[in-house]
C-alpha cells in the first residue's frame, strides 16, 4: 500500500484533486466535425463487429480456434470503441471537460486495457496463421479450440494486471500545480507528467508497458510472418503460394493499420505534439474496429458463406410469417 501512496511513508501533504480537466485539441478550428466523424465510425464499427459475433454464435460450423480469436477481436473492438467514443463526445461536444479523479482513472484503465487487447488479439490470430500454414495437416491437433480459449484468457489477465499497475502508480502522485490533461481522454503519459512529486515509477512503467504490450507483440507477429514466408517458399507452385498467402493478407492489413499510427505515438514519446498524439490514438482506437469486419472477416470464405446462410434463413422465416 505504501508503494502506491508515498504520503503514507513520509507523512507529507498529499494533493489528490477532485477533478481533472481534459484539454483536447489545441488551436484547431471546427474540430467538432472530427468528433462527429468519430461518432459515425463508432456506429458502423459496432454494427459490423456485432454482426460478426452473431454469425459466429449462430453458425455451429465456426467453432475452430481461429474463430475463438476472431470473436475475441470483435468483442474487444466493440468494447474499446464504446469505452472511448461516447465519453469523448460527451466531453467535447457537450463541453463536460471536468472529470472526477476516480472516474478519470477508471476511464484510463478501460481505454488502455481494451486498446492493448486489440493488439494481443492480432498476436493470437498471427499464431493461428502460423500453425495453419506451417502444419496444415496437423493444424487441428496442434491448435485446439481449448488452447485458443486459454490463450485469450491468459492475454486478458496479463493486460489487466499490467494496466492495473500503471493506474495504481498514478494514485501515488500528488497534483499540486495543474489538473489539465493535454490529451482527449485520461491518457497515462500526460497525467503522470503533471505530478509534482517523484514520477519515476510511473515514468518507468510508461516506458516498460509499450515494450511488453506493443513492441514484443509486434516482434512476435513479424517473426511469425518470417516463418510463414519461409514455409511458403518451400511450396512448389506459385498458385499454391498465392492461395496460402491470401489467407494472411487480411491479417497483415490489420496489423499495418493498427501498428503504424500507434508506433509513431509511442516511438516519439513526449516529443509528439498533443494534437498529433490525439489524432493518432483516436484513429488507432476507432479505425481498426471499423475495418476488422470488412478486411479480415467478410473476406474469408467461411464467414461469407455463414452470413449468406443466416440471411437466407431469415428471409425464409419472414416469408413463412407473412403466409
Amino acid at each position: 500500500m505504501e508503494f502506491f501512496n508515498p504520503a503514507l511513508e513520509d507523512n507529507i501533504t498529499f494533493v489528490r484533486p477532485a477533478y481533472f480537466y481534459i484539454g483536447g485539441f489545441v488551436g484547431i478550428p471546427n474540430i467538432n466535425y472530427y468528433f462527429f466523424f468519430l461518432f459515425f465510425v463508432y456506429v458502423f464499427s459496432v454494427l459490423g463487429n456485432a454482426t460478426v459475433m452473431v454469425v459466429i454464435i449462430f453458425d455451429h460450423t465456426l467453432r475452430g480456434p481461429k474463430y475463438v480469436a476472431v470473436f475475441s477481436l470483435a468483442l474487444t473492438d466493440i468494447l474499446s470503441s464504446t469505452a472511448l467514443v461516447p465519453k469523448v463526445i460527451d466531453i467535447f461536444l457537450f463541453d463536460h471537460r471536468y472529470i472526477s479523479y476516480n472516474e478519470c482513472l477508471t476511464f484510463m484503465f478501460f481505454c488502455f486495457t481494451l486498446l492493448s487487447m486489440q493488439c494481443l488479439n492480432l498476436v493470437a490470430l498471427s499464431y493461428d496463421r502460423l500453425i495453419a500454414i506451417m502444419y496444415p495437416l496437423h493444424y487441428q491437433i496442434k491448435l485446439t479450440r481449448t488452447f485458443m480459449i486459454n490463450l485469450i484468457i491468459m492475454l486478458w489477465l496479463i493486460v489487466i494486471i499490467l494496466v492495473l499497475i500503471a493506474v495504481g502508480l498514478i494514485t501515488r502522485l500528488s497534483f499540486c500545480k495543474s489538473v489539465v490533461i493535454n490529451s482527449y481522454f485520461c491518457d497515462h503519459g500526460p497525467i503522470y507528467r503533471i505530478g509534482c512529486n517523484d514520477v519515476t515509477p510511473s515514468r518507468a512503467v510508461s516506458g516498460l508497458l509499450p515494450i511488453l504490450l506493443l513492441w514484443i507483440p509486434l516482434a512476435f507477429i513479424l517473426a511469425t510472418y518470417g516463418c510463414i514466408g519461409y514455409a511458403l517458399s518451400k511450396i512448389s507452385t506459385a498458385q499454391q503460394r498465392t492461395k496460402a498467402f491470401k489467407t494472411c493478407s487480411g491479417h497483415l492489413s490489420l496489423v499495418a493499420i493498427y501498428f503504424l499510427p500507434i508506433t509513431f505515438v509511442y516511438g516519439a514519446g513526449s516529443k509528439t505534439h498533443p494534437n498529433a498524439r490525439i489524432i493518432n490514438l483516436s484513429l488507432t482506437t476507432v479505425i481498426p474496429p471499423l475495418l476488422n469486419p470488412i478486411i479480415y472477416v467478410f473476406y474469408t470464405q467461411e464467414m461469407k458463406q455463414s452470413l449468406k446462410k443466416l440471411m437466407h434463413i431469415k428471409g425464409k422465416t419472414k416469408i413463412m410469417v407473412k403466409n
